[in-house]
């Protein structure tokens, strides 16, 4: 049985309460760089990369294999790095393909998960053809035929000119074929939405208004089918939100209390269409500009699918 772990970096007082980050797809630890030092004074925050991304080899899965690979193995790596650092239960956060495994964590496994952000992420990524075709270009071809197009979806077209932006673009050149490979297989193969509904820890929900890979339609679907999650629609943020808008996308709004008007006990009928604001913390990191709302309102009708996802 393969006993690796994920490559990490911890920042933080030790002894402070733990926040794992999860990274996009492509990316790495780095693209938590700018809202680190806000993170860190108050959190141990561990951030972590994807086989074949940053420090962890692609070899860090059970069978990299083409088409072996599920979220839920991404999520067993995630555990095996908590209980190496000895964390029972922690706060996660995570970007599209890291805010699956999030997602995934807190619905089978709800005793380690405190409370939980999903930033510009989805229940479901699209159509399984589509990441199955994108898997098999990148073990011909590398990464390197993605880099020259990904900006206008990471990005928005002032954020793509940031030394920040070019870096994470440079740094998917960078990555293994065969873990990136692996890593869209996970994603063809998810499909959370049947399962929402056991997610019971405090969740905020975190979209940006000019995501085309994950649009905001992904994040209503969440916040709708999650009992009691919080929404909050950012102006000026494409699918990397933490790189575009590091200030009001932090996953410190939710981590810390942000969540806490729901309790980690309660549930709701799936379905739900209650959103509540996810507190001060979150009230302040939303600012005016901020979609966050609160509705009492009866469940509205189902909502069409959301447009597919393209990370």
């Amino acid at each position: 049985m393969n006993t690796s772990l994920p490559h990490h970096l911890a920042d933080g007082p030790a002894d402070a309460p733990a926040l794992l980050l999860g990274p996009s797809l492509g990316t790495s630890t780095a693209l938590w760089q700018g809202m680190l030092p806000a993170l860190a004074r108050h959190r141990r925050v561990i951030r972590w990369d994807l086989p074949g991304h940053g420090g962890t080899p692609s070899s860090a899965l059970p069978d990299p294999a083409p088409g072996r690979t599920g979220v839920a193995d991404l999520g067993g790596l995630v555990l095996a790095l908590a209980d190496r650092l000895g964390l029972e239960r922690f706060d996660y956060a995570g970007v599209s393909l890291g805010g699956a495994v999030g997602g995934w964590l807190a619905a089978h496994h709800p005793e380690r998960i405190s409370s939980l952000a999903l930033i510009c992420s989805s229940a479901r990524f699209g159509e399984p053809g589509d990441w199955r075709a994108r898997a098999a270009l990148v073990r011909e071809r590398g990464t390197g035929v993605l880099a020259d197009t990904v900006a206008e979806r990471w990005f928005t077209p002032a954020g793509a000119a940031s030394p920040a932006a070019k870096r994470l673009v440079d740094e998917l050149r960078t990555v293994d074929a065969d873990g990136y490979a692996a890593c869209c297989d996970a994603l063809a193969g998810y499909d959370l939405r049947p399962e929402l509904h056991r997610i019971s820890a405090p969740t905020l929900v975190i979209a940006g208004r000019e995501d085309p890979a994950t649009p905001v339609a992904h994040a209503r679907e969440l916040a709708d089918r999650i009992p009691g999650a919080g929404l909050l629609e950012l102006p000026a943020a494409a699918h990397l939100a933490p790189s575009n808008n590091p200030a009001r996308s932090s996953p410190h709004c939710s981590a810390t209390s942000a969540t806490s008007p729901v309790p980690a006990t309660s549930a709701r009928p799936a379905g739900s269409a209650t959103r509540t604001t996810a507190g001060p913390a979150a009230r302040r990191c939303a600012g005016r500009s901020s979609a966050t709302r609160t509705s009492t309102a009866p469940p509205p009708a189902p909502r069409p699918s959301p447009p597919t996802s393209r990370t």
